[in-house]
């Protein structure tokens, strides 16, 4: 149990450093918070629009809308905007809570991964690398590309979020690769 704690405590370390790094450091995700000079006009005309948190699909059907009514909405939208938004009634620039939410989820997802990989003992290091890998593969195809797929997404927002899967989780699957397979 002290490897798998040791080694749950370094990967998470591993994966929120690089994820530090994508989003902050190296700015891998910046196409997907893109700047426009408008950004005060629309944040007032959303503020005067919208009274509650949310993420909103524009346009959509109302609740309770039969699918005929949401077709035909489809139908009359085709080839013309739409957008996709988060609200927040009120900004807060603390970041110590996200962060150490963010650090007990690579914490748990690191423990889980361990556990899935050791369940027929201690696997070489490689199968260890290339199942942390495909960890990050899976969430990455499961997450980001289908959410982003669906919605019609332009794909360079997604670039930052395969390499985040190939890097967090091939850094994290080198360091269990060696730790699990250290001999004492």
């Amino acid at each position: 149990m002290k490897k798998w704690l040791i080694g749950s405590l370094v990967g998470a370390i591993l994966v929120f450093v690089w994820q530090f790094l994508s989003w902050a450091a190296l700015n891998l995700h910046g196409e997907e918070a893109k700047y426009t000079p408008a950004q005060d006009s629309i944040l007032q005309c959303l503020s005067s629009t919208l009274k509650e948190d949310g993420s909103y699909m524009l346009p959509t059907v109302p609740p309770g809308a039969s699918m005929s009514e949401g077709e035909e909405l489809g139908k009359q939208m085709d080839g013309k905007p739409w957008a996709s938004v988060t609200y927040k009634t009120s900004y807060s620039h603390g970041m110590t809570r996200p962060m150490i939410r963010g650090f007990l989820v690579d914490l748990f997802i690191i423990f889980c991964l361990i556990y899935a990989l050791t369940r027929g003992g201690t696997p070489t290091a490689i199968r260890v690398v290339a199942g942390s890998v495909a960890v990050g593969l899976i969430t990455f195809f499961y997450g980001p590309y289908t959410q982003h797929n669906w919605f019609q997404t332009p794909t360079e927002t997604l670039y930052g979020h395969l390499i985040d899967a190939l890097v967090a989780w091939g850094l994290a699957g080198i360091w269990l690769g060696w730790w699990l397979n250290r001999k004492k």
